[in-house]
């Protein structure tokens, strides 16, 4: 059985990826440069993001640093503003606790987590949580997941991680640990082949740890 659950946290555990590609698409409208969605997605598999497209269509790095800004602040609105919550990831987690030890490792910044964790219970669950400020490279590589085995004294073998994007898998998949993807409409297109497990909620993941002994 699987001892160590990581959990990506964006689009598993909150419903916030789509509001973040939302907020960059307006801060960049606002200099004349269209943010497409598929190229964005193709983008974020590779550790890409927002301003790759604006770098492609020749927007200077004084205008990136101004428009992340605003990106940042649109970002912080829509988390105080739109809902967020995912049907059953509290329940899910008081269910998961009891069979398994939990940690969250994501690229969110730590001002926007605290933000989005200011009021729910979703963090009680978890022994630690890694956010961008806490490890060098960004995902997809393995830096976040192999840092949190070290934070837990785990080997790859004993943890699972549960992600929704193909960079996240990509960052599981070279730290040797197995993933579980769950299903997201916004990241529906990306590539998980390499994938050990797919599923369609959070409430899925307690058969199946239990399952894996």
């Amino acid at each position: 059985m699987k001892k160590y659950i990581l959990f990506d946290h964006d689009g598993v555990l909150v419903d916030t990826e789509y509001w973040y590609y939302r907020a960059g698409e307006r801060a960049l409208a606002e200099i004349g440069v269209r943010l497409d969605l598929d190229q964005y997605l193709r983008d974020m598999a590779h550790g890409l993001g927002t301003w790759h497209q604006a770098k492609a269509a020749g927007v200077d790095e004084q205008t990136i640093a101004r428009q992340r800004r605003m990106r940042d602040a649109l970002y912080e609105e829509y988390l105080r503003t739109e809902s967020i919550a995912i049907d059953g990831v509290v329940d899910a987690l008081a269910d998961l606790v009891k069979v398994a030890r939990l940690a969250i490792v994501t690229t969110s910044r730590r001002s926007d987590f605290d933000l989005i964790h200011s009021e729910d219970a979703i963090t009680r669950f978890m022994d630690f949580i890694l956010v961008r400020d806490d490890y060098v490279h960004a995902k997809p590589h393995p830096e976040p997941y192999l840092t949190a085995l070290a934070r837990f004294g785990a080997s790859p073998t004993e943890a699972l991680v549960v992600e929704d994007s193909a960079r996240g898998l990509r960052s599981a998949v070279a730290a040797g640990i197995d993933c579980a993807v769950v299903d997201n409409a916004f990241t529906a297109t990306q590539d998980f082949s390499q994938a050990t497990y797919r599923i369609g909620a959070l409430r899925d993941l307690k058969n199946l740890i239990l399952g894996s002994s």
